[in-house]
């Protein structure tokens, strides 16, 4: 009797140990299918080509020359995997490009030039620490030689039409001295001063021949990244459909030729608040707007 229940006992291990290594092995295929799939499904990051071509304002960048692919080829591969910042471009471009570059064609300068000012700032109102503001980053000093009023009530640097047409007459003096856009667009970063001295010192006449600080030397190919990208964004795989962009603003202008003391009140007196207010003319900078005598502003209320 013993004898019958030890083999029983013996049987049944047999059994539960020859169950546990099928459920083992079983587990294992499964690991593996899992981690097979995992590969097939994991984010693969590959660098975007190089464009066979590319030109900015008409003329081409010779990317037959080694360093000028790989300087553009390295600004690609940054903006390409820049997600947000690149989207966000993509939202505002909706809203300001249209009038942008009919300013430009209007004045004389090509419309690549709306990259510059998107290589700048991404159109967003902002003040570097330099104290570069606007659009366009203009300088206090520069854009009060460019005739932009600039003190603590009103600053034109934000006025998008006005900004954008003071950077137009520094880009055709630029043009003038050196009968390249491509240079031109390179004086905006260095100044005209300061390029026409590196190309005289380097005895070239060429931006893409210059040896350069790091600033300047990568300037020209995040605009021409800027442009291949934001100008072809489903060949780099961003995808927005035009009512997720930010749309322009429906304004009518209101020509004020005197002084309001408080414009708080002012606003709520045209049916707006100051928030509003502001929005709408990002140039206004206080709470008060001083006209002097024989001046006026244009300020700009929703429809």
């Amino acid at each position: 009797m013993a004898q019958q229940v030890w083999k029983y006992v013996w049987v049944t291990l047999i059994i539960v140990i020859a169950l546990q290594l099928c459920s083992q092995q079983q587990a294992g295929h499964a690991e593996e299918a899992a981690v097979e799939d995992k590969k097939e499904d994991r984010l693969v990051l590959s660098p975007p080509p190089l464009p066979p071509s590319l030109s900015f304002a008409g003329e081409p960048v010779p990317l037959d020359v080694p360093d000028v692919a790989e300087r553009l080829d390295r600004e690609l591969l940054v903006n390409s995997y820049l997600h947000a910042t690149t989207l966000l471009g993509l939202k505002r471009m909706q809203r300001y490009v249209p009038e942008i570059r009919a300013l430009l064609r209007e004045n004389g300068v090509p419309e690549d030039f709306v990259y510059l000012a998107l290589a700048e700032s991404l159109f967003g109102h902002v003040t570097s620490p330099a104290g570069a503001a606007g659009f366009w980053q203009l300088m206090p000093e520069t854009a009060r030689g460019y005739g932009l009023v600039v003190n603590g009530e009103v600053d034109e640097r934000f006025h998008v039409q006005k900004a954008t047409l003071a950077a137009v007459r520094y880009l055709k003096t630029a043009h003038e001295r050196f009968g390249s856009w491509t240079n031109a667009a390179a004086s905006y970063n260095r100044g005209m001063s300061g390029l026409n001295r590196a190309l005289e010192r380097q005895g070239v006449t060429s931006y893409y021949d210059l040896y350069l600080n790091d600033e300047t030397s990568r300037y020209m190919f995040r605009i021409l990244a800027l442009k291949e990208i934001l100008g072809n964004p489903d060949k780099y795989g961003f995808a927005l459909s035009e009512a997720s962009g930010y749309r322009p603003l429906p304004s009518r202008p209101l020509t004020v030729s005197a002084t309001i003391p408080d414009l708080p009140a002012f606003a709520l007196e045209q049916g707006i608040n100051y928030k509003t207010l502001r929005l709408y003319n990002p140039w206004v900078k206080s709470y008060r707007l001083t006209v002097p005598q024989g001046r006026e502003y244009v300020l700009e209320l929703p429809e």
